[in-house]
């Protein structure tokens, strides 16, 4: 098999092309929810916090050295409120994952639970009789 074919089995499988969509999905997903936590959830935080931003939330650990309007040294700073803002983005994508999750895991066991269609009934004796007459005039 050429490398070419090779490739070209490998791309146009199924689990590879359904890797490739959830992955686009996925990641225009993660903006949604970027989106949702930066404009929608963080201002109000922020307000309540006195904050312009609440990615601005920092604790200065060393102030930058200025000579004149020159930055010589840049200030170090711990930026936790950057930090709070990516833990609740990824709290609401862990939680919408595992919804998702469950859904697909609850109509999977539903899919396996259904009932297995049902043997015909075993023929009466009654009936067993009827066939073997029948069987005998044919004769």
């Amino acid at each position: 098999m050429s490398f070419k074919s090779e490739l070209k089995e490998f791309l146009l499988r199924g689990s590879v092309v359904d890797m490739a969509v959830g992955i686009v999905i996925g990641g225009a997903f993660g903006k949604i929810v970027t989106s949702f936590v930066n404009d929608i959830l963080m201002p109000p935080i922020a307000l309540i916090a006195n904050q312009g931003q609440f990615t601005d939330l920092k604790v200065t650990l060393r102030q930058a050295v200025m000579e004149g309007t020159e930055v010589i040294t840049p200030a170090v700073t711990w930026n936790y409120g950057a930090f709070i803002q990516a833990i609740v983005d990824f709290l609401i994508v862990g939680t919408a994952i595992f919804l998702v999750i469950k859904a697909m895991n609850s109509l999977k066991r539903k899919k396996e639970e259904a009932p297995a269609p049902e043997a015909p009934a075993e023929p009466t004796k009654e009936e067993l009789l009827l066939t073997e007459i029948r069987d005998l005039l044919k004769k």
